[in-house]
């Protein structure tokens, strides 16, 4: 039976049949599951005469892992496209090995009356599957079929019930069709759906969602067709197939009928294959690639509810696709792509959370609250780290109720009671601001964590490792010790603490926030910040409004509203602005995208830019002037911008290379970690860490958690245990 914790079995017969069952127990478990561990105690036989799965045991304090919802298996596929099968074109078909988990649930243990499922009384045929130990269908909590499972729906934007003439799914195919936008409710909520052939639908669908250029991901109905649009490598095939069904961003083919409105500029395409069995209806249906994302209008919660929905899309889709099973937790689609043959995360949610990590040590209970962008929270105790799905940019009050809500959701159903409360050091950041009020509310002990080793310390968690190493933590902004924003790191830490050995130098933001959204700011900033004079025909010249240049030169010169950096990511759009690339942003690292997107272009280019890194100062300055002043000479050269480009990004990864080498003698640790969001820059982590182990490095980077701001909470969680021990 299932328990709060566990499975328990008793299990009868001879040593060596015994023996034999446990062997296959490890050796042939079933598809999903995942042994942890197998303790085996003798006992006093009871004579069974057959096998039976008894009722569940709910007990205090106790919890088991849940399982994360998994894509339409292989016999299930074949079911709903067999005229002769009773679940035939059956949107809500699932077995044991796939379907809905986390989704649905709301407590433990993962029994139907604790699922959204509860209201839907199985059928004699379902209840029979149910029961039969030899179906595939035996136990399977959300198993329903046509007769007594959830249906589906097609209404207009003010909730009324579309007169299908045929079925709803070929009439709901036929709107897609004629270039209509289709809400479609799915397993964590509602994703917006067009044509992803149709130039002027996601045009459309841009306008309404307010989402002007940032790229949209696409659905293919299979691995023959994503072919077709992609280059797909042997690894990204399996990504693309696995039974987590993420987003993968794969190189896209020129010759591809999906328009380049999708992804704008951009060399990568994010595309999935279809994970429910409705969108396996409908991709068969359309027989096109269909745009699928998330419905909600920009840095706001995906909509999860049918009245949620028509409220907050009511402006953005033409239809609704909605059914009558209630989705318990929102979940976002999650986003990986494929590096040096490993897959790895951008955004960690749908297929994967919340499944843990396996913490190298025995952990206390802690809450860690994660960052402002790109949210997640983590919370850990025993050797678990549970870290949620993407929650998104803490920017509204929306996000934070959500925050909140799935918080309580992880407490409840793995029995976590916070005994420490981990935050950034940022005083501003509603992360923070929750912590603060929970410990006081609590009576429990705070902890702030600085950003950088945050990051660190959540790559060595994800590699299993205690540390110390060399943290080399990449990214645009982290609140640092000395009140400036971080973010060009390179750190000696471990779980217990850091000492900062280097970093680029301070340089201005003009404008603060303005800088980050306008980089043309940034790179003017910097080069007079430098000393270095700004020639009327610099191509950054032509973003800048008239009268604008005099009052950032004023900024930098008073320091006035021109906080300090050593961002890495800032660095980035620096240079993309300054050769004319992109000098204002209408998305996050939308410059240093475009930077890495020409670099990618350049053939052969082996030369780097001069830099230095001081001698005598602790910790050691990266210095940029000569850098900058390169590539205006390269400019002034007519050197082609995809040259400068792959010579930055070369650049770049001879000052990880020459800090590490500095460094490791002198602290005799050779273990690199590389993290934050700047190495989601697939040109530069692979040549970092090809340059880093062709020097004797052992290099660690991320797989189970984003190396973005997406696993920083598994990073303070891993601190906060430390502190006072």
């Amino acid at each position: 039976c299932n328990t709060s914790e566990d499975v328990k079995m008793e299990v009868e017969g001879e040593v060596k049949n015994i023996e034999s069952f446990l062997q296959g127990l490890r050796e042939q478990a079933p598809p999903l599951s995942r042994i942890e561990d197998i303790t085996v105690t003798a006992g006093i036989p009871a004579n069974y005469d057959n096998f039976e799965i008894r009722r569940s045991i709910a007990e205090a304090g106790k919890y088991q892992l849940v399982s994360p919802d998994i894509a339409t298996c292989p016999e299930c596929l074949y079911e709903i496209f067999d005229p002769f099968n009773r679940r035939y074109r059956y949107p809500f078909t699932n077995c044991t090995n796939c379907g809905p988990r986390f989704t649905i649930i709301d407590d433990i243990p993962y029994d139907r009356p604790n699922t959204t499922m509860r209201d839907f009384n199985m059928c004699p045929d379902c209840r029979e599957e149910y029961e039969d130990p030899t179906n595939r269908r035996f136990h399977a909590q959300p198993n329903a079929c046509p007769v007594c499972g959830p249906k589906i729906e097609l209404v207009d934007i003010k909730g009324n019930p579309v007169d299908c003439e045929e079925d709803i799914i070929r009439e709901t195919g036929g709107l897609l069709k004629e270039g209509k936008i289709i809400a479609v409710k799915g397993l964590g909520g509602f994703l917006l759906a067009c044509d992803a052939t149709n130039e002027t639908a996601v045009n459309r669908l841009r306008r309404r969602k307010h989402r002007p250029t940032k790229p949209l991901a696409v659905m293919v109905a299979s691995p023959a067709e994503a072919r077709r649009h992609c280059e797909v490598s042997e690894e990204e095939a399996k990504l693309l197939a696995s039974p987590g069904s993420p987003i993968v961003l794969m190189k896209w083919k020129p010759e591809s009928s999906i328009t380049k409105a999708v992804a704008p500029d951009l060399k990568y395409l994010g595309a999935m294959l279809p994970y429910t069995p409705l969108h396996h209806l409908l991709l068969r249906e359309v027989g096109l690639p269909l745009v699928m994302t998330s419905g909600n209008i920009s840095e706001e919660p995906i909509a999860k509810d049918n009245d949620e929905a028509l409220k907050r899309l009511g402006n953005i889709a033409d239809f609704f696709l909605m059914h009558n099973r209630d989705i318990y937790a929102r979940y976002d689609d999650s986003v990986m792509l494929v590096e040096n043959g490993v897959p790895r995360f951008t955004r960690r949610a749908r297929g994967y959370a919340p499944f843990p990590v396996r913490l190298p040590y025995r952990s206390r209970q802690i809450l860690g609250c994660g960052a402002e962008e790109k949210n997640t929270f983590c919370l850990t105790r025993d050797n678990y780290a549970f870290i949620s799905q993407h929650i998104g940019d803490m920017e509204n009050m929306e996000t934070l109720e959500h925050y909140v809500n799935t918080i309580g959701l992880y407490k409840k159903l793995f029995k976590i009671e916070p005994q420490i409360i981990a935050h950034d050091m940022h005083p501003e950041y509603l992360p923070t601001k929750y912590a603060k009020e929970l410990a006081e509310k609590e009576k429990v002990t705070l902890v702030p964590v600085q950003h950088h080793h945050a990051h660190i310390a959540s790559c060595l968690a994800d590699n299993g490792i205690t540390g110390p190493v060399i943290g080399v933590s990449l990214d645009g902004t982290g609140y640092g010790t000395d009140g400036n924003i971080w973010g060009g790191e390179f750190l000696v830490a471990d779980f217990k603490g850091f000492t900062r050995l280097a970093h680029l130098e301070y340089l201005p933001l003009p404008g603060g926030a303005q800088a980050i959204k306008k980089p043309y700011r940034t790179a003017a900033g910097y080069l007079l910040s430098l000393g270095i004079s700004l020639d009327e025909k610099l191509p950054l010249l032509k973003y800048v409004a008239d009268g604008e240049l005099e009052i950032i030169r004023d900024q930098v010169k008073k320091s006035i509203n021109a906080p300090l950096t050593s961002s890495m990511g800032r660095l980035f759009d620096a240079v993309s602005a300054l050769i004319g690339i992109r000098g204002i942003i209408q998305y996050e690292a939308q410059a240093a995208i475009d930077l890495e997107t020409l670099a990618g272009k350049a053939v052969n280019e082996s030369a780097r830019y001069p830099f230095s890194i001081s001698r005598h100062d602790e910790p050691s300055i990266i210095k940029v002037h000569d850098l900058f002043a390169a590539i205006l000479n390269d400019l002034n050269n007519h050197t082609p911008k995809a040259r400068i480009a792959a010579r930055f990004h070369d650049t770049v990864v001879q000052m990880i290379l020459e800090v590490c080498q500095k460094f490791s003698p002198v602290t005799g640790i050779t273990g690199i970690a590389l993290s934050g969001g700047v190495f989601q820059n697939r040109l530069l982590l692979s040549k970092a860490v090809a340059s880093l182990e062709s020097a004797g490095f052992e290099v660690y980077t991320h797989r189970q958690a984003p190396c973005n701001d997406g696993g920083i909470s598994l990073g303070q969680v891993a601190i906060a245990n430390f502190t006072d021990k």
